[in-house]
Protein backbone atom coordinates (compact mmCIF):
# COMPACT_ATOMS: atom_id res chain seq x y z
CA UNK A 1 0.00 0.00 0.00
CA UNK A 2 1.30 3.45 -0.73
CA UNK A 3 1.94 5.59 2.26
CA UNK A 4 2.71 9.50 3.22
CA UNK A 5 6.09 10.70 2.78
CA UNK A 6 5.27 12.49 6.24
CA UNK A 7 3.73 11.66 9.76
CA UNK A 8 2.19 14.71 10.38
CA UNK A 9 0.03 17.19 7.72
CA UNK A 10 1.92 20.43 9.07
CA UNK A 11 1.68 22.75 5.76
CA UNK A 12 1.40 21.77 2.04
CA UNK A 13 5.24 23.17 2.08
CA UNK A 14 6.02 19.78 3.96
CA UNK A 15 4.72 17.54 1.31
CA UNK A 16 5.03 16.01 -2.25
CA UNK A 17 2.71 16.09 -5.11
CA UNK A 18 2.78 12.31 -4.97
CA UNK A 19 1.62 12.91 -1.20
CA UNK A 20 -1.46 14.97 -2.86
CA UNK A 21 -2.40 12.54 -5.42
CA UNK A 22 -2.77 10.01 -2.75
CA UNK A 23 -4.54 12.03 -0.42
CA UNK A 24 -6.62 12.74 -3.41
CA UNK A 25 -6.95 8.98 -4.36
CA UNK A 26 -8.10 8.30 -1.04
CA UNK A 27 -10.84 11.22 -0.74
CA UNK A 28 -12.62 9.48 -4.36
CA UNK A 29 -12.85 5.99 -2.19
CA UNK A 30 -14.65 8.23 0.90
CA UNK A 31 -16.89 10.09 -1.35
CA UNK A 32 -18.52 7.08 -2.13
CA UNK A 33 -18.56 6.18 1.57
CA UNK A 34 -19.86 9.72 2.84
CA UNK A 35 -23.38 8.89 0.38
CA UNK A 36 -24.01 5.70 1.50
CA UNK A 37 -26.86 5.31 3.16
CA UNK A 38 -24.14 3.80 5.89
CA UNK A 39 -21.86 6.50 6.09
CA UNK A 40 -19.47 4.89 8.34
CA UNK A 41 -16.69 2.64 8.09
CA UNK A 42 -14.65 1.15 11.02
CA UNK A 43 -11.23 2.05 9.85
CA UNK A 44 -10.33 3.74 13.27
CA UNK A 45 -11.57 1.98 15.63
CA UNK A 46 -8.29 1.70 17.98
CA UNK A 47 -7.42 5.48 17.05
CA UNK A 48 -7.74 8.60 19.35
CA UNK A 49 -7.82 11.81 18.44
CA UNK A 50 -8.13 14.92 20.16
CA UNK A 51 -9.63 18.45 18.49
CA UNK A 52 -7.33 21.27 20.12
CA UNK A 53 -8.61 24.71 19.15
CA UNK A 54 -7.24 27.82 20.18
CA UNK A 55 -9.16 30.19 17.65
CA UNK A 56 -12.90 30.07 17.15
CA UNK A 57 -13.36 27.52 13.84
CA UNK A 58 -17.04 26.35 12.91
CA UNK A 59 -16.79 24.57 9.42
CA UNK A 60 -13.35 23.25 9.78
CA UNK A 61 -13.80 21.64 13.58
CA UNK A 62 -17.10 20.33 12.44
CA UNK A 63 -15.42 19.03 9.21
CA UNK A 64 -12.74 17.64 11.21
CA UNK A 65 -15.47 16.10 13.55
CA UNK A 66 -17.51 14.45 11.31
CA UNK A 67 -14.43 13.22 9.51
CA UNK A 68 -13.21 11.44 12.63
CA UNK A 69 -16.67 10.02 13.23
CA UNK A 70 -17.34 8.49 9.88
CA UNK A 71 -13.47 6.37 10.42
CA UNK A 72 -15.31 5.22 13.67
CA UNK A 73 -12.02 7.49 15.69
CA UNK A 74 -12.35 8.22 19.36
CA UNK A 75 -12.65 11.66 19.17
CA UNK A 76 -12.42 13.95 22.22
CA UNK A 77 -12.78 17.65 21.56
CA UNK A 78 -10.87 20.88 23.64
CA UNK A 79 -11.96 24.62 23.63
CA UNK A 80 -8.82 26.41 24.60
CA UNK A 81 -11.12 29.53 26.08
CA UNK A 82 -12.85 27.16 28.26
CA UNK A 83 -9.49 25.19 29.07
CA UNK A 84 -6.72 25.69 32.16
CA UNK A 85 -5.01 27.71 29.36
CA UNK A 86 -6.47 30.96 30.53
CA UNK A 87 -4.66 29.68 34.05
CA UNK A 88 -1.19 30.23 32.06
CA UNK A 89 -0.56 26.24 31.70
CA UNK A 90 1.73 25.95 28.55
CA UNK A 91 0.49 24.40 25.32
CA UNK A 92 2.93 21.56 25.17
CA UNK A 93 1.82 21.01 29.07
CA UNK A 94 -1.65 21.02 28.10
CA UNK A 95 -0.96 18.91 25.15
CA UNK A 96 1.10 16.39 27.35
CA UNK A 97 -1.54 16.10 29.60
CA UNK A 98 -4.21 14.99 26.63
CA UNK A 99 -1.70 12.27 25.09
CA UNK A 100 -1.14 10.88 28.51
CA UNK A 101 -4.84 10.33 28.37
CA UNK A 102 -3.51 7.82 25.80
CA UNK A 103 -4.36 9.96 22.36
CA UNK A 104 -3.41 9.03 18.99
CA UNK A 105 -3.28 12.28 16.66
CA UNK A 106 -3.77 16.17 17.62
CA UNK A 107 -5.73 18.19 14.99
CA UNK A 108 -4.95 21.63 16.40
CA UNK A 109 -5.79 25.35 15.21
CA UNK A 110 -3.84 27.80 16.97
CA UNK A 111 -3.49 31.95 16.46
CA UNK A 112 0.37 31.90 16.63
CA UNK A 113 2.30 30.54 12.91
CA UNK A 114 4.69 27.56 13.60
CA UNK A 115 2.42 26.03 16.38
CA UNK A 116 2.27 23.12 14.42
CA UNK A 117 5.37 22.97 13.75
CA UNK A 118 6.50 23.63 17.20
CA UNK A 119 4.45 20.87 18.79
CA UNK A 120 5.10 18.24 16.42
CA UNK A 121 8.86 18.25 17.79
CA UNK A 122 7.85 18.51 21.40
CA UNK A 123 4.68 15.88 21.47
CA UNK A 124 4.24 12.16 20.93
CA UNK A 125 1.68 12.10 18.40
CA UNK A 126 0.52 12.99 14.80
CA UNK A 127 0.21 16.51 14.33
CA UNK A 128 -2.14 17.51 11.75
CA UNK A 129 -2.74 21.59 11.95
CA UNK A 130 -5.86 22.98 10.92
CA UNK A 131 -4.52 26.68 10.95
CA UNK A 132 -1.59 28.23 12.35
CA UNK A 133 -2.28 32.04 12.65
CA UNK A 134 -1.70 33.72 9.06
CA UNK A 135 0.55 30.53 7.76
CA UNK A 136 -0.96 27.81 6.72
CA UNK A 137 -4.49 25.86 6.50
CA UNK A 138 -3.37 22.37 4.75
CA UNK A 139 -6.69 20.75 4.61
CA UNK A 140 -8.58 23.69 3.45
CA UNK A 141 -5.80 23.76 0.08
CA UNK A 142 -6.28 20.14 -0.10
CA UNK A 143 -10.13 20.47 -0.40
CA UNK A 144 -9.77 23.72 -3.10
CA UNK A 145 -7.54 21.55 -5.28
CA UNK A 146 -9.49 18.51 -4.77
CA UNK A 147 -12.87 20.34 -5.59
CA UNK A 148 -11.05 21.84 -8.94
CA UNK A 149 -9.76 18.68 -9.89
CA UNK A 150 -13.31 17.36 -9.61
CA UNK A 151 -14.83 20.38 -11.31
CA UNK A 152 -12.22 20.51 -14.17
CA UNK A 153 -10.89 16.86 -14.20
CA UNK A 154 -7.41 18.23 -13.59
CA UNK A 155 -5.42 21.06 -11.56
CA UNK A 156 -2.41 21.09 -14.07
CA UNK A 157 -2.93 23.07 -16.69
CA UNK A 158 -5.74 24.93 -14.81
CA UNK A 159 -5.43 28.97 -14.48
CA UNK A 160 -6.49 30.06 -11.13
CA UNK A 161 -6.62 33.94 -9.63
CA UNK A 162 -7.04 34.33 -5.32
CA UNK A 163 -8.51 37.45 -4.98
CA UNK A 164 -8.72 39.66 -1.85
CA UNK A 165 -6.86 39.37 1.95
CA UNK A 166 -3.55 37.55 0.76
CA UNK A 167 -2.09 39.67 3.40
CA UNK A 168 -3.75 37.92 6.52
CA UNK A 169 -4.66 34.54 4.80
CA UNK A 170 -3.37 31.19 5.78
CA UNK A 171 -5.72 29.58 2.99
CA UNK A 172 -3.77 31.84 0.45
CA UNK A 173 -0.54 30.68 1.45
CA UNK A 174 -1.36 26.62 1.47
CA UNK A 175 -3.24 27.19 -1.85
CA UNK A 176 -0.66 28.60 -3.55
CA UNK A 177 1.64 25.46 -2.40
CA UNK A 178 -0.58 23.67 -3.26
CA UNK A 179 -1.85 24.51 -6.94
CA UNK A 180 1.79 25.24 -7.96
CA UNK A 181 3.00 21.37 -7.02
CA UNK A 182 0.25 20.30 -8.92
CA UNK A 183 1.00 22.10 -12.09
CA UNK A 184 -1.67 25.13 -11.71
CA UNK A 185 -0.68 28.72 -12.69
CA UNK A 186 -1.58 31.27 -9.76
CA UNK A 187 -2.28 34.91 -9.28
CA UNK A 188 -3.56 37.06 -6.71
CA UNK A 189 -5.71 39.81 -6.93
CA UNK A 190 -6.45 42.80 -3.96
CA UNK A 191 -5.40 46.26 -2.37
CA UNK A 192 -1.63 46.25 -2.65
CA UNK A 193 -2.10 46.93 0.82
CA UNK A 194 -3.30 43.53 1.18
CA UNK A 195 -0.76 41.65 -1.04
CA UNK A 196 2.54 40.33 0.74
CA UNK A 197 6.34 41.52 -0.12
CA UNK A 198 7.10 38.20 -0.26
CA UNK A 199 4.50 37.08 -2.78
CA UNK A 200 6.55 37.79 -6.03
CA UNK A 201 9.25 35.43 -4.84
CA UNK A 202 6.67 32.60 -4.70
CA UNK A 203 6.34 32.73 -8.51
CA UNK A 204 3.03 34.62 -8.08
CA UNK A 205 1.92 37.54 -10.32
CA UNK A 206 -0.35 39.94 -8.75
CA UNK A 207 -2.83 41.65 -11.20
CA UNK A 208 -4.57 44.69 -9.52
CA UNK A 209 -7.19 44.97 -11.57
CA UNK A 210 -10.47 42.10 -10.67
CA UNK A 211 -11.97 42.23 -14.07
CA UNK A 212 -8.21 41.54 -15.97
CA UNK A 213 -7.77 38.75 -13.04
CA UNK A 214 -11.03 37.49 -13.80
CA UNK A 215 -10.88 36.84 -17.77
CA UNK A 216 -7.83 35.44 -17.27
CA UNK A 217 -8.38 32.74 -15.04
CA UNK A 218 -10.42 29.28 -14.97
CA UNK A 219 -11.18 29.81 -11.32
CA UNK A 220 -11.63 32.20 -8.79
CA UNK A 221 -11.10 31.72 -4.62
CA UNK A 222 -12.60 34.24 -3.52
CA UNK A 223 -11.23 34.82 0.34
CA UNK A 224 -13.05 37.44 3.06
CA UNK A 225 -11.11 40.43 4.57
CA UNK A 226 -9.78 38.90 7.99
CA UNK A 227 -11.47 41.88 9.84
CA UNK A 228 -10.06 39.95 13.36
CA UNK A 229 -6.59 40.02 12.05
CA UNK A 230 -6.79 43.95 10.25
CA UNK A 231 -5.23 46.19 13.16
CA UNK A 232 -5.23 49.16 11.23
CA UNK A 233 -7.08 49.64 7.98
CA UNK A 234 -6.07 48.33 5.01
CA UNK A 235 -8.31 49.93 2.86
CA UNK A 236 -10.88 52.94 2.85
CA UNK A 237 -14.26 50.92 3.53
CA UNK A 238 -15.87 47.88 3.06
CA UNK A 239 -18.15 49.11 0.62
CA UNK A 240 -15.16 50.71 -1.53
CA UNK A 241 -13.66 47.21 -1.19
CA UNK A 242 -16.32 45.86 -2.39
CA UNK A 243 -16.95 48.15 -5.27
CA UNK A 244 -13.28 47.21 -6.65
CA UNK A 245 -12.76 43.66 -5.59
CA UNK A 246 -16.45 42.24 -4.96
CA UNK A 247 -17.74 39.64 -7.73
CA UNK A 248 -21.39 40.48 -8.18
CA UNK A 249 -23.71 38.54 -10.94
CA UNK A 250 -23.61 41.50 -13.40
CA UNK A 251 -19.59 41.01 -13.49
CA UNK A 252 -19.82 37.53 -13.66
CA UNK A 253 -22.19 37.44 -16.62
CA UNK A 254 -19.98 39.97 -18.75
CA UNK A 255 -17.42 37.55 -19.03
CA UNK A 256 -16.36 35.76 -22.33
CA UNK A 257 -16.53 32.59 -20.06
CA UNK A 258 -17.55 30.80 -17.44
CA UNK A 259 -15.39 30.29 -14.55
CA UNK A 260 -15.82 28.65 -11.37
CA UNK A 261 -16.26 30.67 -8.00
CA UNK A 262 -14.84 29.37 -5.15
CA UNK A 263 -14.64 30.77 -1.30
CA UNK A 264 -13.19 28.91 1.85
CA UNK A 265 -15.96 30.11 3.92
CA UNK A 266 -17.30 32.43 6.33
CA UNK A 267 -18.66 34.36 3.42
CA UNK A 268 -19.18 38.15 3.97
CA UNK A 269 -22.23 38.72 1.52
CA UNK A 270 -22.04 41.55 -0.20
CA UNK A 271 -18.59 42.25 0.49
CA UNK A 272 -16.34 39.80 -1.46
CA UNK A 273 -19.59 38.00 -3.48
CA UNK A 274 -22.84 38.71 -3.86
CA UNK A 275 -25.39 35.83 -2.57
CA UNK A 276 -26.84 35.40 -6.56
CA UNK A 277 -22.88 34.78 -7.05
CA UNK A 278 -22.79 32.66 -4.19
CA UNK A 279 -25.87 30.26 -5.29
CA UNK A 280 -24.91 30.51 -8.83
CA UNK A 281 -24.22 27.32 -10.52
CA UNK A 282 -20.82 28.65 -11.35
CA UNK A 283 -20.87 28.72 -7.32
CA UNK A 284 -18.66 25.57 -5.81
CA UNK A 285 -18.62 26.34 -1.91
CA UNK A 286 -21.16 23.99 -1.06
CA UNK A 287 -19.18 21.46 -2.69
CA UNK A 288 -15.93 22.69 -1.20
CA UNK A 289 -17.85 21.69 2.45
CA UNK A 290 -18.78 18.26 1.22
CA UNK A 291 -15.12 17.55 -0.12
CA UNK A 292 -13.86 18.56 3.25
CA UNK A 293 -15.17 15.74 4.57
CA UNK A 294 -13.60 13.00 2.28
CA UNK A 295 -10.35 15.40 2.36
CA UNK A 296 -10.14 15.00 6.05
CA UNK A 297 -11.32 11.65 6.34
CA UNK A 298 -8.32 10.53 3.55
CA UNK A 299 -5.57 12.60 5.79
CA UNK A 300 -6.48 11.25 8.99
CA UNK A 301 -6.67 7.42 7.50
CA UNK A 302 -3.52 8.02 6.53
CA UNK A 303 -1.71 9.06 8.88
CA UNK A 304 -2.91 7.16 11.58
CA UNK A 305 -2.08 3.74 9.34
CA UNK A 306 1.46 5.19 9.71
CA UNK A 307 0.83 5.43 13.38
CA UNK A 308 -0.10 1.50 13.29
CA UNK A 309 2.96 0.25 11.88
Amino acid sequence: MKELSVNHLLGIKYITEEDIQLIFETADHFKEVINRPIKKVPSLRDITIANIFFENSTRTKLSFELAQKRLSADVVNFAASSSSVTKGETLIDTVNNILSMKVDMVVMRHSSPGAAVFLSKNVNASIVNAGDGAHEHPTQALLDAYTIREKLGDVAGKKVVIVGDILHSRVALSNIYSLQKLGAQVKVCGPNTLIPRYIRELGVEVEPNLRKALEWCDVANMLRVQNERLDISYFPSTREYAMQYGLDKELLDSLNKEIVVMHPGPINRGVEITSDVADSKQSVILNQVENGVAVRMAVIYLLASKIKQ
